[in-house]
Parts: structure tokens; C-alpha cells; sequence
């Protein structure tokens, strides 16, 4: 297969970005909608920028379920914020990779030229995902207002069954694929038996995660973050998923999730159900130039690729391998990784996928394996199992905390990537230039 090379046409930079505390979803509606979440973290990133609001030349936000009164949420975000009637904003939705999907969209539209300075990002209120009504009773509704007469309306009273109250749970239906029928967290099973991902070395990756957030929170290695507020006047300034108490005695206890009893994934290896928003600046070099800004890091390129629904949560290893092949780097050459912890099982079998040769030849179509992934440059400050993992908002996440920790590591070089619902990985690759 020839080489191909996928850049930018023109340079795209990262500016700076900022994100709210990732908070649990506990069994109820959170205290912010998405706009609420979008908006904490624009608001904070526009306050750092020498330019207004009405600056951008598009808003664009990745939102996987967003509430039935947020239609075109970024349309939302973009007037509330101040941006005003002229700049447009739209909406994009890939799953896990709506964040990400986000970015590479304001990054093509800076590269073709037709913008130079947009606002991006993900977001995501979990906890507010919808109930629904099954299909029995809204065709009883439907009945119950066609009916004229009182007998009419008797006639179908009697026709109401309880069982149709029973609510449609539709974040469950959204982490389950409807052409395979797996839940996200069966696949992962499935990938954990092909490359013999055993359950001591998922609950040892968890244990990991929670350690190393929480020593970044201890050490502020989490500039991104600002704090919000709700309307009761309550603070959020961490992520609330960290367990400081997380162990392997503990984690072992737990019972399988996904493929009782005989499973490996359980609720503490995968991750957490979770609120939360990341804005990010993206501007040309005409950008920078015109309003003197300080670049955090070039996006350099994206590659998006599809494999079976069934194993998704390898999605990551077929987008990171033609990445790379297109750039002509190995894997040593990246100074940083972060891939997003949607399971423990799935992280430790891309690692596994990209270093087993047999692998690479018969589903990347590259001749020899990529190369092995350092453990201690990847997630180096946590995952989706410590943060959480709010599906629309991750893909922004990881690609703005990547380029934060190029900055504090004085490193040149780092690779975002996630594996997607369907069947599908995304992967970006981030520079900074003159190190």
C-alpha cells in the first residue's frame, strides 16, 4: 500500500483550552446541563484571549447526547456566549470521538482556508442522558388523543397495560451496538480473551489510573481545569471520580458486569459515567499573527479508521498505524500518548495489538509491528477509569491534556487517540515546534 500523506494543507494551531471538572453521574440528573458545561469552559478560555467573542468564525462542539431542548447545541453555546447572530456554530456527533471529530473539522475548515479562528470542544451530561417511552405506550397515547367520545376513551383505557410505563433507559441503549448487539463492555471482553488481557492486569491498570490522577491533582498537573459553581452556589474543582483508596484487594471483589459470572470487566477497570465539557482554541497562522497568540501546539493530521463492531475498543491500533506509516514515524518517535480509558481490557489489548507483528500484518496491513507503547508516557496522569469518561467530551479532553503535558515536559511530540462505538478509532497528532 503506497504511502499517503494526510497533514493539514495549512498550519493549524492549538491556542490553549480549558475544561470542566469531570463529574460523577450519581443515579440523577446532575447540577448543569450541557450549554452549562460548554459554557463554564468557553467562558474561562475566552477570558484568557486578547480578542471578543464575535472574533471566531465558527463554533463547533461534539455532543453524543444531548438533551431534547439542546438542538444544535453549539448554536446554544456560540449566542449565550456572546458570540453574536453572525458567527455560525454546528453540532457533530461520532460517538466516543465527537470531541475529536470536532477539532479535526475546525482544523480542516482552517486548512481550506474558509476560517482561521474557531472555537472547539466536546461535551457531555451523562446523567442527564433521556427516559424514554416504549413504542407500546406511545401508540397508546396516540390512541388516547385520537379518541373522541367517552366510550372511545374507555375502550382504550382498558387497553393500557403497566408493563408500557416502563421508562426506555437511552444511555444504556446508547453504550450497546445495535448491529452486533454487544454491549461496549461485552466487546471489550472479547478483545481481552484474543490477547490474553487477564483480570489482575485490568484491576492493576485501574489501581494505576487512580494513582496517577491522583498524584496530578496533588502536584496541579491539571492546568486545564477551571472551577465552576452551580446555583446553589456549590464548587466543583476536581475530578470526582478519583478513588484515593482504589486497590487490587479491593478492585478483586468486584463482580463481573458484562459476562456473568465468568467475565473480567467490571465497574472498577472500565469507565466512569460522567459530566463534563472541553473548549479548545484553534487558529491559523494568519490568527496567531493578526491578535499576537501564543501557540500551545500545531494539530499536524487525524486519521480515522472502521474494523469489526465486535472488537471497537481496538479502534485506536488502526488509526495509529497508518498515522504513523503516513508520517513516517515509529512509535519511539512519539514522546507522549494518551489514549482514552473507556475499558482497562481495551487500552492494555492496543498496546498488545500495535507491538504482536501477526497482528499488524494481518489486520493493519503493515508489514512488521509498530512498536511497543512505553507505559510511563501513556495516560500519565489518568484516564477515562479515574476522570470519567463523558463520551462527547473525551476526544477534546485528551487532545488538550496532551498538549498540556508537551508544554510542562518540554516535549515535541504526542499522539490523542480513542477507540468509537461501531466499530471505529480516531487519532490526532500534535506537535510543538522549535523543541
Amino acid at each position: 500500500m503506497a504511502l499517503k500523506k494526510i497533514d493539514y494543507a495549512r498550519p493549524v494551531y492549538i491556542i490553549d483550552g480549558c475544561r470542566t471538572p469531570f463529574l460523577k453521574a450519581r443515579g440523577k440528573p446532575g447540577p448543569f446541563k450541557h450549554t452549562d458545561l460548554a459554557i463554564n469552559a468557553s467562558r474561562a478560555l475566552l477570558q484568557k484571549m486578547p480578542f471578543e467573542a464575535d472574533a471566531f468564525d465558527e463554533v463547533i462542539f461534539g455532543a453524543a447526547m444531548p438533551g431534547s431542548d439542546e438542538a444544535n447545541i453549539s448554536r446554544i453555546v456560540a449566542l449565550r456566549l456572546g458570540c453574536g447572530d453572525k458567527v455560525p456554530a454546528y453540532t457533530v456527533h461520532r460517538n466516543c470521538a465527537s470531541g475529536m471529530q470536532s477539532l479535526d473539522n475546525a482544523a480542516l475548515s482552517i486548512a481550506d482556508g474558509r476560517s482561521d479562528l474557531i472555537l472547539a470542544g466536546g461535551i457531555e451530561a451523562m446523567s442527564r442522558a433521556p427516559l424514554l417511552l416504549h413504542d407500546n405506550m406511545v401508540n397508546w397515547l396516540a390512541n388516547w388523543w385520537g379518541a373522541r367520545s367517552l366510550s372511545a376513551k374507555i375502550k382504550v383505557l382498558w387497553q393500557l397495560r403497566p408493563a408500557y410505563f416502563a421508562p426506555v433507559i437511552a444511555l444504556l441503549n446508547g453504550l450497546k451496538d445495535p448491529v452486533v448487539g454487544l454491549s461496549m463492555g461485552q466487546t471489550a471482553e472479547k478483545i481481552a480473551y484474543r490477547f490474553g488481557i487477564t483480570r489482575e492486569m485490568m484491576d492493576r491498570y485501574a489501581v494505576q489510573s487512580h494513582q496517577r490522577l491522583l498524584l496530578a491533582q496533588k502536584n496541579h498537573e491539571l492546568p486545564e481545569i477551571v472551577p465552576i459553581f452551580d446555583q446553589k452556589g456549590n464548587l466543583y474543582d476536581l475530578d470526582e471520580g478519583v478513588r484515593a483508596d482504589s486497590s487490587i484487594e479491593k478492585l478483586g471483589k468486584l463482580k463481573p458486569a458484562f459476562d456473568k459470572p465468568f467475565g473480567t470487566v467490571t465497574p472498577g477497570n472500565s469507565s466512569q459515567i460522567t459530566d463534563g465539557a472541553a473548549s479548545l482554541v484553534l487558529a491559523s497562522a494568519e490568527a496567531v499573527e493578526k491578535h499576537n497568540l501564543p501557540v500551545l501546539a500545531r494539530l499536524v493530521t487525524t486519521h480515522w479508521a472502521g474494523l469489526a463492531p465486535d472488537e471497537m475498543g481496538l479502534g485506536p491500533a488502526h488509526a495509529i498505524a497508518p498515522l504513523l506509516r503516513s508520517r513516517r514515524l515509529k512509535a519511539e518517535s512519539i514522546d507522549y500518548w494518551e489514549i482514552n480509558e473507556a475499558f482497562a481490557a481495551q487500552v492494555l489489548a492496543v498496546v498488545e495489538a500495535l507491538k504482536d507483528k501477526k497482528y499488524c500484518i494481518e489486520h493493519l496491513g503493515i508489514r512488521s509491528a509498530i512498536g511497543e507503547i512505553p507505559m510511563d508516557r501513556l495516560n500519565i496522569h489518568g484516564g477515562g477509569i479515574s476522570l470519567g469518561h463523558p463520551v462527547g467530551a473525551s476526544g477534546a479532553r485528551i487532545v488538550l491534556h496532551l498538549a498540556k503535558i508537551l508544554q510542562a515536559k518540554s516535549a515535541k511530540r504526542g499522539i490523542a487517540s480513542l477507540c468509537i462505538g461501531g466499530g471505529q478509532g480516531g487519532a490526532m497528532l500534535i506537535e510543538r515546534e522549535g523543541v
